[in-house]
């Protein structure tokens, strides 16, 4: 599980520009985006950090405020996180295992959410609730899509064997 010591609060308000334009926030109203803010962790991790390790339990997500960070899976680079991106949300999801490692690759400043403060937001806020769970099934079916396509990519690309008749 993800340890962390406690980071000094970023001072985050719902109309900070390092909010503009995420997924996973458009289209919250203010008053919605406080209480997320109250409810959440910010996250500040080194240049370097394993922000999330692969195959070990995972209980939240998290938001890229600022900074870069590497996802890896099996030793294999997958893609490159930059501001407004999550991870971890698989876990969230299913309760599973991560799926990835996720290193800082600048120092990153970051916005934890769990399960019970998705789960309080949706008692006080609960629109806010769906659009955030709508955020996070919109970029699991993108990710989908897109592993779909390389897998059939290199299906495409892959030599085949002469059939015989």
């Amino acid at each position: 599980m993800e340890k962390f010591s406690p980071a000094p609060p970023l001072d985050l308000q719902a109309n900070d520009p390092r909010l503009n334009g995420f997924l996973s926030f458009s289209g919250l109203k203010t008053k919605e985006l406080e209480i997320l803010l109250k409810l959440a962790d910010t996250v500040v991790c080194p240049s370097g950090t394993s922000i999330i390790r692969e195959g070990e339990e995972g209980y939240c997500l998290y938001v890229l405020l600022e900074g870069t960070a590497t996802v890896q899976a099996e030793g294999m680079e997958l893609a490159t996180l930059r501001a407004g991106d999550f991870f971890g949300e698989v876990s969230l999801v299913d309760e599973g295992c991560r799926s990835a490692t996720v290193l800082a690759d600048t120092p990153c400043n970051l916005l934890r959410l769990t399960r019970v403060t998705l789960g309080v937001l949706a008692g006080l806020e609960p629109m806010a609730a769906v659009q955030i769970l709508s955020a996070i099934g919109k970029g699991l079916v993108a990710r989908l899509r897109a592993g779909n396509r390389k897998y059939l990519d290199l299906l495409h690309a892959a030599p085949r064997e002469p059939s015989i008749h």
